[in-house]
Parts: C-alpha cells; structure tokens; sequence
C-alpha cells in the first residue's frame, strides 16, 4: 500500500556568522511565500554549526547567533504564530535519527559529497567526524517531521539527494514501505545563488574575509549603498540581451539580484536598463535594496532588543517541533527493534 504524506516544508540556517543578501533572496524571502501554501517548520541548525571548530569556539556567540538568526526569520515575515521557529538542538529527536542513520548509510555515500571535500581540501584527516556525517544530520532534520519539500541552494542538492537514499534504504531494511517520505527539492526564483560582490564567480559567503563582499541584513542604508557602489563590474555598458552576460559574471550576478528584489525577470531587467552604464544602474540597485532590506534590518534590532522575548519564541517552536518528531520517532524505535 502507497502511503500519502501530507505536504510539509522543513529549512534552517546555520548561527554561523551575519545573515546576507544571498540568504535573504535563496531562502528567507521563498519562506515566507511558502508558508501562505503548505505548513512549513523553520529551525536555526545549531548542531551543523559546530561541526567546525569556529562555531563552538565561544558558546556565548553561538547564542546570540541563534538569536540573531531567529530574529532574521521574523524579520523577513516568517510569522511564529502559524510558523515553528525553534533550534536543532533542542529537539532531541534529531541526534536520536541521526544515529540509526548513520547505521543506515554507507560510507561511499558520503566519500562522493563535494561540500565535504571542499571545506577540508588537503585536510581531511584534521576535520571532525561530524563535519563528514553533516549530511547525515541533514537527512535526520528533514526526516524526523516527514518533510516533504525542502528549500535548497544549487549547493545543497546533493545532500538532499543523499537524504532521498537514506529514506529509500531505512525503507527498505526495515520492511516499512512509504515509511518516510522522499522529500523533493524546491529551488524558487531568480538569485538562489547570489555571488560575491568582489568576485562572481563566488558565492557571496558569511565567512568571506572581505565585509565588501556581501550585504548584511543587518547593514544600514549608507552601507548598502556603499557596497553596492563599488561592487566589482567592468568597463562594459549593461548588455541588449542575456547573450552579452556571456563571460560577464559581475554583471550577471547585479543584475539577477534586482530581478530577485523587485520580482521581475532577468529579461526585463536586461531590457529596462540595456546599454546604460553601471553607474546609474548601481545607484537603481541601491535604491531598490534599501527599500527592501533596511525594514527587515530596523525589525531585527527591535526583535534583537529584548532577547528573551526570542527565546519564548523558540521556546514555543521547539514544543511545537517536538510534539511532530515524537511519534515519527516512536515509529523509527519500533521499526528498528528499540522499542515493542
């Protein structure tokens, strides 16, 4: 018998550092239009964040960074009221599926992951077991509520891929077909992949040494516009078509990144500023994304103010979370034999 799983969303960022641009439009702003079609459940993915040894270095930033990254999902319009926000962590369940897990899954699975092998390079043997068994995790957040969609990056699908295996394999092994859904990848809009604003051909990234690089959500509007004014381009106009994007990522990646904030697409923003030079084009650009940013940074310094009233929050999330996980994990024990 085919089992139906009801539709349900699962995401969450890391407390790594200051959320930017690139979060905001690959993610926050796809979150808030999806909680208006399905149920979604949003958690700050504090247990990925120490699998390097920066993100436990000082335990008192990485409770501000939960904070903060809460904060920024409220900020954004994700409503706490209809929509869980809670940290991993404080959802035992995860750590609890993330071990049968790793009992399920195979050690060449996670041989091919590429994100592994290119945060360590020549250093593998200096990496934490848990940095290796990330994705693992991964699959354990996303599977622990029977997730069904799951917002990614183009970076992440592999991971997800990886997730769709363990959930075919648990499935499989322990007779209990349909058991956890395959969960589907969901890649919304223009700019999921915003690239840095001193190189693009990189990822605009939270751990890039140059703050020039990418645009906070909790910059003000003079640094908005300050970075975007001399952000990298070249001497060229603004091209007639998507044609002369052509060995032009500077361009393509400012351009995508109007598209995202005002939704349009990249042809009519190629089309609205063709032939113009980037000066007047980056001064648009910078009125545009203080309109949309400097809000969201404004709520979150207010959000930010009273702390504890973030922590309610979450408090409130992780009952919620926990209350779906529960019985999913009931189910798991008595599949594998932990429980009668």
């Amino acid at each position: 018998m085919t089992v139906t799983h009801a539709p349900l969303v699962l995401s969450g960022m890391q407390p790594t550092n200051t959320l930017h641009l690139g979060n905001y439009l690959g993610a926050l702003k796809n979150w808030v239009k999806m909680q208006e079609e399905m149920p979604c459940l949003f958690c700050v993915v504090d247990m990925h964040a120490i699998t390097q040894e920066s993100g436990y270095a000082r335990p008192d930033d990485l409770v501000r960074a939960t904070r903060e990254v809460a904060a920024a999902y409220i900020a954004a319009g994700v409503d706490p009221a209809r929509t869980p926000i809670f940290n991993q962590s404080r959802v035992p369940a995860h750590a609890e599926l993330a071990w049968i897990f790793n009992c399920v899954a195979r050690l060449g699975w996670l041989d091919r992951m590429t994100q592994f092998k290119e945060k360590t390079g020549k250093h593998k043997e200096r990496a934490s077991v848990g940095l290796y068994t990330y994705p693992v995790l991964m699959a354990a957040d996303i599977l622990v509520y029977r997730a069904t969609h799951v917002p990614v990056g183009e970076d992440q699908k592999q991971h997800l891929e990886l997730a769709r295996d363990i959930a075919q394999k648990f499935n499989n092994d322990f007779a209990a077909p349909d058991f956890f859904p395959l969960p589907e990848p969901v890649i919304l809009g223009a700019a999921t992949r915003v690239m840095s604003l001193r190189d693009g051909t990189k990822k605009m990234s939270k751990t890039d040494e140059s703050d020039m690089s990418r645009i906070n959500l909790t910059d003000d509007a003079d640094a908005i516009a300050n970075k975007i004014r001399r952000a990298k381009t070249d001497p060229e106009p603004l091209p007639e078509n998507k044609d002369g994007l052509a060995g032009r990522p500077e361009a393509e990646n400012l351009l995508s990144i109007y598209a995202a904030l005002s939704d349009q697409t990249l042809d009519a923003v190629i089309a609205a500023f063709a032939g113009r030079p980037f000066s007047a084009f980056k001064q648009a650009l910078a009125d545009l994304t203080v309109a949309k940013l400097e809000p969201i940074a404004t709520r979150m310094r207010r959000l930010l103010a009273d702390p504890a009233e973030i922590d309610r929050i979450l408090a409130r999330g992780t009952d919620s979370a926990r209350a779906v996980a529960a019985p999913v994990m009931d189910e798991v024990k008595r599949c594998v034999g932990f429980l009668a």
